[in-house]
């Protein structure tokens, strides 16, 4: 038992483990964007898929010593397969850059060949692992239960999970995942060698093909046990109730990815909201095919009715509502919409000897759910429709199933059945019109790769105010006003008195005063609808940099909502793809130094944590002019960026400034950090009076932790309710205003 044991538990952990590393290696190359994990979750549905195939295949038709000759064989070949790539490449999971996206306008499709390519054959490997092991068991040891096997493989494949964002992403670089998952994998290897020994000694080398029904794993990677108890014999299922299994499965998984996507991009994409919806799914399996007594129709029905109207609640109230609330509303919801799914697909589950091809038709079900929402939802919908459609369609199967009369039923039941069945419908109707409701402002609507672009027209009513907005998700980046006198106003966060208009000032300032051309050279990673354009003047030459093809478009006029970039007098270029990547090609053909070197990155509640790491800063450095200004944008609704945009400036040796600026008027409230390699940069004149409030930072002591390419995690950046984090960090401090230079 020890044995299989170990193999298993160590299978489940590695097939989950790997998962978050494998979309932090792909992450910094598409931009952050949080479809990200949901075209690799395609990729793992698909190979899980072919794993389960494959082990049903080998349980139901090979003899046990063939069995154990051909997955031996296979393991060699994925351990050679590890092997290769370590040597080539220097790590065993690593992509190289050859996997950068090139101009790829099929990034879903690119991003899963560069998984196939780096992990499919371990992958596919791990995959058939509990079901291949625990029919091994049932033959070598007939008289045991294999189904302790199943709770082993459930347990490692939640401690992967739950473990990697708290204990592995923030302490363990990228290289050494990969070794340490390398060095579990040969680990694995030879437990199953253990496992096979076993079956030649023990099982008949006479013994028919054909296993025992076994558990397999769950459409989306989580372990589903076999059923408990005896299971009365019945005909072959049907289509209907094959269908049935297959719709079921496809709702649960389109829940879970659209509530992964949900989550991601109002907040950050990472390993921190990728596992955790995993694992209130991976629970729902796990309670819901233990046995049937675990899910009452009625009490999930309830649960589930009051997770919709929590949803909803989060919904209207945005960003404003806080991290911890929108995590749990919307687990919440997963909880209760996957729960009632996998409870009434394991209350219609076949007799013992159909389910092979039941677990089968339920891994369809999820490679399904991740097609939908990575390739069909796109293409239908101009806005994440699929998260309300799903919970509506969750509704809709709690509906049904409380719709099912039993056997005996008093007047009193059945009224109380009909009126929660009646709030059920009512709930499904309500979130697809409240989203619905949103749209009456909305001129404008794109979904692609990168997220849902909306342009909205708003205070129409107030000839002053009336605007056209660019939200992307739920935050605002940028408007312009319609009427013409003002259609060229500085606003938002782009004033004369936030941190960018200040940098630009001083280094006017600056350059009159040393008998210098006062045209700038600006960089700004970022575009939106381009109003830091207002802020720059005849002369100056001004790249943005943006990732989204949909928001280039917008900026430059496409359907006439928005003319800063065509109405500024500044000479204005922009430059499509990955902004670090650009710059570093640009650094290979002869770097273009600025003078401004903006990042307008992460006031999305989803950032690019990549543009803000150790190697991107000192990327950055090589592109600044001697007496450049990098100018970080760090308004965010839920991290506190203020340490970690210290810790660089120490580790770079660069003075520091806050820039705060209240809303007021046509301004937004915004937080820049200005870092500059000269000291006597933030003493100029420009930076005393106004309404920004100016804090000269340095740091005492070492930074608590620094973002690198290799070691990063948004759960260190967390920010508290309370505004203004960075005033109580002992390690952050205003700089002594002794010894300031006098201006130049």
């Amino acid at each position: 038992m020890v044995r299989y044991a170990l193999a298993i538990f160590t299978s489940a952990f590695l097939l989950f483990g790997v998962q978050p590393l494998a979309g932090r290696y792909a992450l910094p190359w598409y931009g952050g964007t949080p479809a990200v994990w949901t075209a690799c979750m395609l990729f793992f549905q698909a190979v899980l898929l072919a794993g389960y195939a494959y082990a049903h295949a080998v349980a139901s038709r090979l003899r046990p010593r063939a069995q154990a000759f051909l997955h031996l064989g296979l393991l060699v070949v994925a351990l050679g397969a590890l092997v290769a790539r370590a040597s080539w490449t220097g790590s065993p999971l690593a992509p190289g850059d050859g996997w950068r996206p090139l101009d790829d306008h099929l990034p879903v499709l690119r991003l899963m060949r560069m998984l196939a390519a780096t992990l499919g054959l371990p992958f596919f490997v791990l995959s058939t692992t509990g079901p291949l092991l625990q029919s091994w068991f049932a033959r070598a040891r007939p008289e045991r239960s294999p189904y302790v096997l199943y709770a082993l493989s459930n347990a490692g494949s939640l401690l992967a999970l739950l473990g990697y964002p708290f204990l592995v992403e923030p302490w363990v670089g990228r290289s050494a995942q990969a070794w340490g998952w390398a060095a579990g994998f040969v680990l694995f290897v030879l437990c199953v060698l253990a496992c096979a020994r076993d079956l030649l000694r023990r099982a008949p080398a006479a013994n028919a093909p054909g296993a025992a029904a076994s558990p397999l794993e769950s459409a989306a990677g989580a372990p589903a046990g076999a059923p408990t108890g005896a299971t009365i014999e019945s005909p072959r299922p049907g289509v209907g109730r094959t269908l049935t299994w297959l719709a079921l499965s496809t709702c649960a998984s389109v829940l879970l990815l659209a509530t992964t996507n949900k989550l991601s991009q109002d907040v950050a994409a990472g390993p921190f909201l990728w596992v955790m919806p995993l694992a209130v799914y991976l629970v729902t399996f796990i309670l819901a095919f233990s046995r049937e007594s675990l899910y009452a129709r009625t009490p999930y029905s309830v649960a589930l009715i009051a997770s919709v109207v929590l949803v909803t609640y989060a919904h209207k109230e945005g960003p404003a509502l806080g991290l911890g609330w929108q995590v749990l509303f919307h687990a919440s919801a997963l909880f209760t919409g996957a729960m009632v799914c996998h409870g009434e697909l394991y209350r219609r589950r076949p007799a013992p000897r159909y389910l092979s091809a039941f677990y089968l038709w339920v891994s369809v079900g999820g490679v399904a759910g991740g097609v939908f929402v990575n390739l069909v939802a796109p293409a239908l919908f101009n806005t994440y429709w699929e998260h309300p459609l799903a919970l509506a369609a969750c509704c809709a199967v709690a509906f049904v199933g409380l719709m099912r009369r039993p056997e005996e039923e008093t007047g009193v039941v059945r009224t109380q059945r009909l009126l929660r069945g009646a709030m059920l419908v009512g709930v499904a109707l309500h979130l697809p019109l409240l989203v619905a409701s949103d749209q009456e402002r909305v001129r404008f609507a794109a979904r692609n790769f990168f997220g849902v672009v909306r342009v909205l027209e708003l205070s129409p009513e107030d000839p002053k105010q009336h605007q056209f907005a660019l939200r992307h998700g739920a935050i605002t980046h940028g408007w312009q006003y319609i009427r013409p006198e003002r259609r060229n106003l500085p606003s938002a966060y782009y004033t004369p008195d936030s941190g960018l208009g200040l940098a630009l000032a001083e280094q006017r300032r600056w350059r009159q005063a040393q008998g210098l051309p006062t045209g700038l050279r600006v960089g700004m990673l970022g575009l939106g609808v381009g109003n830091s354009a207002t802020l720059l003047a005849a002369g100056d030459d001004v790249r943005f940099y943006e990732i989204n093809p949909v928001i280039i478009d917008l900026a430059r006029g496409q359907g006439g909502f928005f003319s800063t970039l065509t109405d500024t007098p500044a000479r204005v270029e922009v430059v499509e793809g990955d902004a670090r990547i650009s710059l570093e090609r640009e650094l290979e053909h002869g770097s273009r130094k600025f003078d401004v070197l903006a990042l307008d990155v992460f006031s999305s509640d989803a950032i690019p944590v990549h543009l803000l790491t150790r190697e991107a800063v000192a990327l950055y450095l090589q592109h600044l002019a001697p007496h450049g200004v990098l100018a970080l944008h760090i308004s965010n609704q839920h991290l506190d960026l203020v340490p970690i945009s210290l810790a660089h400036a120490r580790a770079s040796s660069l003075a520091s400034a806050l820039i705060t600026l209240d809303s007021e008027g046509d301004t937004v409230s915004s937080s820049w950090m200005l870092l500059s390699p000269e000291p006597e940069f933030f003493w100029g004149a420009t930076f005393t009076g106004g309404r920004a409030h100016v804090r000269r930072l340095g740091l005492r002591g070492e930074p608590a932790y620094v973002w690198t390419d290799e070691r990063s995690s948004v759960l260190q950046a967390l920010r508290p309710r309370a505004q203004g984090r960075a005033a109580a960090d002992p390690n952050v401090v205003d700089a002594p205003a002794v010894a300031r230079p006098s201006a130049p």
